[in-house]
């Protein structure tokens, strides 16, 4: 006989409940590692490494695409640049021409060009 105490649904854990790793939520980790996409030396960083060789690390990258979408979107501090780098690391292509110092530079010198084009909108 089941017992009428158990809940009907499931619901999430509360924020005070949800597991924390090395003291920071999952929220938070993908946040900062997510931002940190928007920076083209970093993404050089990785291609070094070999991660974006590695499928799990590629689809990772896939995974972390919701970040485009409401309500996650709001939390991103430069969401232009790390949606638009988000994007091209779903590019084979573009994770193995991330290697090329010119290219960097490139995404760098569009990044700071975008900066001076916001700040002289104002």
């Amino acid at each position: 006989m089941a017992s009428t105490d158990a809940p009907t649904t499931l619901e999430p854990p509360s924020a005070d409940q949800e597991p924390k790793y090395g003291g920071y939520s999952r929220f938070e980790i993908e946040l900062e590692f997510v931002q940190s996409l928007a920076n083209p030396f970093y993404l050089n960083h990785l291609a070094s490494q070999k991660l974006l060789n590695d499928p799990a690390f590629v689809a990772y990258l896939a995974y972390l695409r919701y970040w485009g979408q409401p309500p996650y979107i709001k939390y991103l501090n430069y969401p232009g640049p790390t949606l638009k780098h988000l994007e091209l690391l779903q590019e084979e292509r573009f994770r193995q021409e991330i290697l090329s110092p010119d290219i960097v530079q490139a995404l760098a010198a569009e990044g700071i060009k975008a900066s001076v084009e916001w700040h002289r909108d104002e």
